[in-house]
């Protein structure tokens, strides 16, 4: 694999992991612990096993680096390795969590208030009743506000665990739908729907919140 493949840093780090860079190790945990306690929690009773979960996870990703082959990206590796420890463990403990109890029992609901378009037999059928809010006109400062960021936790706060997930992991830590798909084991259509979805929530709240200001 040459350096310009997408995983290249990846092939770098690892070999950096292998020589026993410890900066470099802590540097990876630091990053990505926050998200690997989230995801091993959505599938264990308690956050003490989920920590047990990240911790055994670690450790086989330290003696596993000589199977790493950079197919995928390195936080892909390690989160699918997660994955798997967290629903063994789970099972282990007689606790099946079913997929709608962590995607939300939502998923095929409208995204919007019908009453927000038009209905049959209206001219323009199907389009807005009224278009949402334009955010362009609202100052930067008012968007970047801690107020505003404040709302956007609250709603994932309130999100079913793998649609928050989705949208952290998406929109906050910029990974491809490929490497959310592959690091949750979702198919493409439920990464798909479970991102349109959360999103939808999001804007929904700020709709509400920045009305004021449009």
């Amino acid at each position: 694999m040459d350096g310009d493949t997408p995983y290249a840093t990846d092939l770098a780090l690892v070999e950096r992991l292998r020589a026993g860079d410890e900066d470099a190790f802590m540097a990876l945990v630091e990053r990505l612990q926050p998200s690997m306690l989230r995801v091993a929690r959505m599938f264990v009773s308690t956050q003490a096993v989920a920590e047990e979960c990240v911790q055994e996870c670690w450790l086989g990703v330290l003696t596993g680096l000589g199977k790493f082959e950079g197919r995928s990206s390195l936080r892909t590796w390690i989160f699918r390795i997660l994955t798997n420890i967290a629903k063994t463990r789970g099972q282990r403990e007689g606790r099946s969590v079913p997929f709608a109890s962590l995607a939300g029992d939502d998923l095929d609901a409208p995204s919007y208030d019908p009453t927000t378009f038009l209905g049959e037999g209206e001219a323009a059928a199907g389009h807005w009743s009224s278009l949402p809010n334009d955010w362009r006109s609202i100052p930067e400062e008012r968007l970047l506000s801690s107020e505003t960021r404040a709302v956007v936790a609250g709603v994932l706060a309130s999100l079913p665990p793998m649609q928050a997930e989705v949208l952290r992991l998406r929109d906050v830590a910029g990974w491809t739908s490929d490497e959310v798909r592959n690091a949750l084991d979702l198919t493409e259509t439920n990464q798909r729907v479970l991102l349109h979805r959360a999103r939808a929530k999001v804007r929904r709240a700020l709709d509400g919140y920045l009305r004021d200001e449009a």
